[in-house]
């Protein structure tokens, strides 16, 4: 093996290695204290609130890089496709009504930001608003997606990161984010499965 081969091979070994030890960390229950969002680091998300009907097994945490959400390596393949389709979004502005009139679009508000993650993971054919959302999946929090909404807005917990557009410092439109919202007065549902 030539020196150029062996070291890119040790460079990608290296970084797959980097990239399973934060993983690993940030699964470990004392990770909540040690994950938080450094400028320019890589954060964990922190626990979602407590629910009577908790989920039914536990999931490993999806990482934020740089505001791209990597998705776990024990992710199901839907919640990796819905993963990667809000990353491909999560740099548009918020517009009112964006993502309901097609699916790629010049921005998208609250509920066309979740519709377009969904259904990139195959799990909705049509962009819903937040009201009938309320009424969309099953009840309850999710094992890997979680779907919080009342008639004025909708946001997900996906892979433990909060998939919403507000919440940002440097503002609005679909944004992934560490920290959960609170859940007051929103209704929770999950796709089946999921």
């Amino acid at each position: 093996m030539s020196l150029v081969r062996r070291t890119a091979f040790f460079a990608v070994l290296c970084t797959a290695l980097a990239v399973f030890a934060i993983a690993l960390v940030a699964a470990l229950p004392g990770a909540r204290a040690w994950a938080t969002t450094t400028p320019g680091g890589v954060s964990a998300r922190s626990a979602e609130p407590s629910y009577a009907t908790a989920p039914t097994a536990a999931t490993s945490s999806a990482l934020l890089s740089g505001g791209r959400a990597l998705a776990p390596l024990d992710a199901p393949p839907a919640v990796r496709k819905v993963i990667a389709a809000a990353n491909r979004i999560r740099t548009k502005p918020y517009i009112w009504g964006g993502g309901h009139g097609r699916w790629w679009d010049q921005g998208y508000d609250c509920s066309g930001a979740v519709s377009y993650a969904l259904h990139g993971g195959e799990l909705i054919d049509s962009p819903m608003p937040s009201g009938p959302m309320e009424s969309w999946g099953r009840p309850g929090p999710g094992r890997w997606i979680t779907v919080y909404a009342n008639a004025g807005h909708a946001f997900a917990v996906i892979a433990g990161l909060r998939w919403d557009t507000s919440g940002n410092a440097s503002g609005t439109g679909p944004r992934w984010h560490p920290d959960m919202a609170s859940s007051r007065g929103f209704v929770v549902r999950h796709p089946e499965g999921y």
